[in-house]
């Protein structure tokens, strides 16, 4: 389940608009809105600094948040867009949406794996190859996991991890349907090769 909700601070943003927004961004500032909850959106802004630690900390899009912003009382939110410069990758403007606890969302859920040292198919040589490395899940607001965990403890070269092998939290369920693969046990590149070999060998006698 989630862990203990960060605080995300912002003030309200006098004035609307592409030039309120220019404005803040030449004070060292990242314009933001805030909207949803059925009522009026709010404009505000970030210190650059700070927003700017909160994205390197990672899944900023992933977690929820509670939003202090003086004057206003706190509120849960989920960030739902941050737009970047094309050139210097650096935030322009942040999109928070209001939740309810009992609110669904769909957002993606980082997949951590763990009990490398017990799991055979490492042992031997074989890589682990991440096919999803997050994965999108619906889930309450009020209940978002903050990773989902895949042991590798006895998983052997070939084996195949499916999303049905993943104990999901209470209320939680994948935004896809069909079992898609998480990751598997790849066989050792020079065994790849000789298989390969092998195999050609084999057609060529036929």
């Amino acid at each position: 389940m989630a862990g203990e909700i960060q605080d995300l601070i912002a003030e309200v943003r006098t004035g609307s608009g592409k030039g309120a927004a220019r404005q803040s961004r030449r004070d060292g500032k990242v314009p933001g809105v805030l909207y949803g909850g059925g009522v009026d959106p709010i404009n505000i802004d970030f210190n650059f600094n700070y927003l700017l630690k909160k994205l390197k900390q990672g899944r900023f899009l992933s977690q929820l948040w509670n939003l202090k912003v003086e004057g206003q009382e706190d509120v849960r939110v989920i960030a739902r867009a941050v737009q970047r410069d094309v050139v210097k990758d650096l935030p322009t403007h942040v999109d928070l949406m209001r939740l309810r606890r009992t609110s669904r969302i769909n957002l993606f859920v980082h997949v951590e794996f763990e009990n490398h040292a017990a799991c055979p198919g490492l042992k031997k040589g074989g890589t682990l190859v991440v096919v999803r490395p997050d994965v999108e899940l619906n889930v309450l607001a009020g209940d978002i996991p903050e990773k989902l965990t895949v042991d590798l403890s006895g998983k052997q070269i070939g084996d195949t991890i499916h999303i049905n092998d993943i104990v999901l939290p209470e209320g939680a369920k994948a935004t896809i349907q069909r079992n898609f693969v998480i990751a598997n046990i790849a066989a050792p590149s020079g065994l790849r090769s000789s298989e390969n070999e092998e195999g050609d060998e084999a057609a060529a006698e036929e």
